[in-house]
């Protein structure tokens, strides 16, 4: 049990601080690669579409089945699922679109601001979209430590996936952040800073586990972190893949993704 929770909160911690990926990308480069962005962001909706339809939320009709019967299982899992779409619909509903973290931003359009004088409104942006970011996260560690604990062969893929799409909420932190104060150590701080809500809401979700571990909670649980996954991959992945203009490329990656998935699945199965 010990190896399990250290095992689902590295993975959480991984996923989350992969913000610095976007960071470094963003000191580095002088224009985004968007289609790096496209391809990658679309891989990781297939991965987590995938394993959310054909692994997790099966699990949760298993574990809420075995529980409650076949019927009554079977509307849990189906309320749960839709359940954890609420919730991360509701998070995503209290951000302002300007800085909601998925919406779409490019390393040149944020330093053309920069040069124009509007600093100040930079640095606002980047403060917000910290604190939207780790809204998001929260949720998301939530997911990836439950899968963690469940499951390594479908948890490691999950952790990566959004690992992937946690590398432009990167970008859209510390860049502002940067043009406005001129301090590289500042905005990798906040950009790292959001990323923790992912380990804490894996951390969370392990003191919610521990003290009412059931079947019947894991089950409930395992259909809210399938909605919550599916609702991030179409609402949020997708779209944001193809406003940076490579939208075969989303496809593609998209495909990828659950091919990938799929074999890796297959691999595995014991």
């Amino acid at each position: 049990m010990e190896g399990n929770v250290l095992f689902a909160l590295g993975l959480t911690l991984f996923a989350g601080l992969s913000t610095g990926i976007g960071s470094a990308m963003a000191f580095f480069t002088k224009t985004t690669n968007t289609r790096f962005l496209s391809t990658a962001l679309g891989f990781s909706a297939g991965v987590m579409i995938y394993v959310s339809f054909t692994e997790i939320l099966g699990k949760a009709l298993d574990l809420l089945r075995e529980s409650y019967g076949m019927n009554a299982g079977s509307w849990y899992a189906i309320l749960s699922f839709f359940g954890g779409i609420l919730i991360i619909a509701i998070i995503d509903s209290m951000v302002p679109t300007f800085e909601n973290p998925h919406e779409i931003r490019r390393v040149e359009d944020i330093r053309m601001s920069s040069e124009k004088g509007q600093k100040n409104g930079l640095l606002r942006m980047g403060m917000f979209m910290a604190l939207a970011i780790a809204m998001h996260n929260f949720p998301e560690g939530l997911a990836t430590f439950a899968a963690g604990m469940a499951d390594p062969g479908i948890a490691i893929p999950i952790a990566v996936a959004i690992a992937i799409h946690n590398i432009p909420e990167g970008i859209a932190v510390s860049v502002p952040v940067y043009y406005a104060t001129g301090k590289k150590r500042k905005a990798f701080f906040l950009s790292f800073a959001s990323g923790l809500a992912e380990p804490i809401g894996g951390l969370i979700g392990f003191l919610f586990l521990s003290s009412v571990f059931s079947e019947s909670i894991l089950g409930i649980l395992f259909g809210g972190v399938a909605g919550i996954m599916v609702f991030i991959s179409v609402d949020e992945l997708l779209p944001t893949a193809r406003e940076y203009g490579h939208h075969h490329h989303s496809i593609y990656g998209l495909i990828a993704g659950m091919a990938i998935m799929a074999v890796s699945l297959m691999l595995f199965m014991r």
